[in-house]
């Protein structure tokens, strides 16, 4: 379970809520550029940050619900180019980072089918030293909770009301695993 699972499972006990996920941007950018001047990681784009920071904000002023951002942003510059800037113009933040150990993290991995070679699995421990700096807080440590619980943490949390989740174990698992393959983009 990870931020994506939790962002579509939270928009599940909402009513009026949609999920944007930022890396979606980054994967069609990657995709467009050619390979001699392409960078490892999307997020070094400054396209990728301000395309995401001008999207969010005009859906915030748009759109009359709670959007929902699966983000891993490690970068403190980064952070404050978007979420800094969004709140600047009013836009009300609520930032939570789901922690978990690295034993936890690598199993996650490679539950996905990332192994030790995965650009993931190789940024996982630097980008858990930066996670733990005070400017990404208010961590959630996930080790031992099930994605139920995190959803309704996130839920105490921001002080929002959840709806029931009245769907079935196995609707459940099909949902998380529709969510698990749109993630590794074998399905849309």
């Amino acid at each position: 379970m990870g931020k994506t699972t939790t962002a579509y499972e939270l928009q599940k006990r909402l009513t009026n809520s949609f999920v944007y996920d930022p890396e979606r941007f980054g994967y069609v950018l990657m995709r467009n550029v050619p390979p001699d001047i392409s960078m490892d990681d999307f997020q070094d784009y400054p396209l990728w940050r301000e395309a995401n920071f001008k999207l969010l904000k005009q859906i915030s002023e748009e759109y009359d619900g709670i959007i929902i951002v699966p983000m891993t942003l490690t970068s403190e510059d980064f952070f404050e180019e978007i979420i800094g800037r969004l709140r600047e113009n009013g836009v009300e933040i609520k930032h939570f980072t789901l922690s978990a150990s690295m034993q936890t993290i690598q199993k996650r991995l490679r539950k996905r089918l990332e192994g030790k070679n995965s650009w993931a699995y190789q940024q996982a421990e630097k980008r858990m030293q930066r996670l733990s700096k005070d400017k990404f807080q208010e961590h959630i440590q996930t080790d031992t909770m099930r994605i139920e619980e995190v959803v309704k943490t996130i839920g105490m949390l921001t002080g929002i009301e959840l709806l029931p989740d009245r769907r079935t174990k196995l609707k459940k698992f099909l949902d998380r695993l529709q969510t698990s393959l749109k993630e590794v983009g074998l399905f849309k």
